[in-house]
């Protein structure tokens, strides 16, 4: 029977959970779907050996990263503690560029991405990696188009995903892609995902991406803020909140949470949305008055904004997740 042949590369300090999120999603697909292709699974490392990951654990290769020959449908690149040394690694990095002409797909899970930009497959690409990495990364490689935001990223037959487990979301997306919505779909619950997020999604909520605001004001603005997304916030209103000028706010929230207050407003509201979204039924223009926005047309183009999708898209997309 033909395969779809998927190759994970692994190396010294290698994140496991970017290795099993992909190889236990596709294992699922086969074990419970009944694909025309089933997928074959390895994992390569250099050498052929035990990878050493950055728990601690040990996995087997089940192939040299050597001898691996295409044609592969589909080559996935782990991220991990040890990426700057693999990145640096000649030897990696020349069997990844080679395996990469013979694949359908290529891919990197979080600081994999490293790897993969290291071989210039990523120049001119947009592309993401784990948030907590993705200023080192851009820095690295100015000639990438780095966006730290969504969970995953596809440009042509190049794949970038987030953080570790968003290494699950992109692999639902791959069998999406090749067997339809849904085998996805039974995957997703089969692994107990509550939700199959979209790949515009953001990596991490507004409300928990970064600890809150040392400065006392920016702190207690930002709470007001999340608590009345429907109330007045423009930068007038709010300074006269906080009983400063709107010059000195615009200055404390630039400094303090990297933006001005009137994106930082937007971005809030937009994440209110979404919340009410995946957890009423309220109609869109009920969604957008509760959240701020003045009218379901401007909740929309915040939102397509934001995510890459619009809000009735991505209601119907979540709701679809739910076990029935």
């Amino acid at each position: 029977m033909a395969e779809r042949l998927m190759v994970v590369v692994g190396y010294e300090a290698a994140e496991l959970l970017d290795i099993a999120c992909v190889t236990t999603s596709l294992a699922m697909a086969n074990e419970i779907g009944d694909p025309s292709l089933p997928y074959r699974v390895c994992v390569a490392g250099p050498g052929g050996g035990p990878i050493v990951c950055g728990s601690g654990l040990v996995l087997q290769s089940q192939q040299p990263l050597e001898r691996l020959v295409g044609p592969l449908d589909t080559l996935v690149v782990s991220g991990g503690l040890g990426f700057e040394r693999a990145a640096a690694d000649p030897r990696i990095v020349g069997h990844v560029r080679r395996l990469a002409k013979e694949s359908r797909r290529i891919a990197s899970v979080c600081t994999g991405a490293g790897v993969l930009a290291a071989t210039g497959l990523l120049d001119g690409r947009r592309a993401t990696t784990h948030w907590r990495f993705a200023p080192q990364f851009a820095a690295r490689h100015p000639e990438v188009s780095v966006d730290p935001a969504p969970i995953y990223i596809r440009d042509g037959n190049v794949y970038t995903a987030a953080g570790i487990t968003s290494a699950m979301d992109l692999t639902l997306a791959f069998i999406e892609e090749d067997h339809g919505p849904e085998l996805a779909r039974k995957v997703a619950r089969a692994l107990v995902v509550y939700l199959q997020r979209p790949g515009n999604q953001a990596q991490m909520s507004l409300f928990t991406a970064a600890p809150p605001p040392r400065n006392e004001l920016v702190r207690e603005l930002v709470e007001h803020i999340t608590a009345h997304p429907d109330h007045d916030l423009g930068t007038a209103a709010l300074a006269a909140h906080a009983g400063v000028t709107p010059r000195h706010l615009t200055r404390l929230f630039t400094e303090h949470l990297g933006q001005a207050p009137g994106r930082f407003v937007r971005l809030a509201r937009t994440e209110a949305a979404a919340h009410l979204l995946t957890s009423t039924t309220l109609p869109m223009a009920s969604v957008a008055a509760r959240s701020g926005f003045g009218s379901a047309e401007s909740l929309r183009q915040a939102f397509t904004s934001r995510y890459g999708i619009s809000p009735s898209r991505y209601r119907a997309a979540q709701l679809r997740q739910l076990p029935r």
